[in-house]
């Protein structure tokens, strides 16, 4: 067994000034955490309203298709059979409504989103060209804002989920602060009652880098007030 032996002074001083300040450190970091935490319940809430939001416009674009779907089948009949009786001609790449006919007071009520797409398919000959494309919606003029929107907020949605994750990997990592910052308050509450000088010099030492380690990393951290 060593002799008893009784740090230098300033090396009893060093280590109470580690403690303290490893004391405010671990508070800080207690501080902070809680801060990121809040953060990340809030990115998270947002999260879950803009995806709540994106259902809703999801909802909104399906009843829009449907609505064009079906007026458009019923433009197209009534057009075919204005065709075959005489009563309107066969577009030639352009399409002018009569308002007397069916097809023309169907042509009037077609949603203003969904009007460019059907004379964008109107142009291409689609009664006469067998390579045109089917219908208005597969052409590239047929969008919807509401989808539009959708796929909008689902990007927002992600975007604070990414967020949210991220704040919740701050807090934790302060946390992991505060017990690296609880450990060298320990290192150096034992090192001066340790019997030995190898065993107080070696938790002095282990206080000091540990307490340096940690505090290198906090000052490397993002913070927020």
């Amino acid at each position: 067994m060593g002799e008893d032996w009784k740090l230098p002074s300033w090396v009893d001083l060093a280590l109470t000034v580690v403690m303290a300040l490893a004391a405010v450190g671990t508070a800080w970091s207690g501080f902070q955490s809680a801060k990121w935490s809040g953060y990340q319940a809030i990115s998270f809430a947002e999260a879950g309203a803009a995806r709540t939001e994106s259902a809703k416009a999801a909802t909104d674009a399906g009843q829009d298709r449907l609505k064009d779907l079906v007026a458009y089948t019923s433009w197209i009949g009534a057009l075919q059979e204005e065709i075959i009786a005489g009563t309107s001609p066969r577009p030639q790449g352009d399409y002018v409504p009569d308002p007397d006919e069916v097809s023309g007071f169907l042509y009037e009520r077609f949603r203003p989103e969904f009007k460019p797409a059907v004379d964008a398919w109107v142009a291409t000959h689609p009664l006469v060209d067998p390579d045109a494309p089917a219908t208005p919606f597969d052409m590239p003029e047929y969008t919807l804002e509401s989808e539009a929107l959708a796929d909008d907020l689902v990007a927002r949605a992600e975007a604070a989920t990414a967020q949210a994750h991220e704040d919740n990997q701050r807090s934790d990592n302060y946390v992991f602060m505060a017990v690296v910052l609880a450990l060298a308050l320990f290192f150096a509450g034992v090192a001066g009652r340790m019997r030995t000088r190898r065993s107080q010099w070696i938790l002095s030492c282990c206080a000091a880098v540990t307490f340096l380690g940690a505090a290198v990393v906090i000052l490397a951290l993002p913070k927020t007030f």
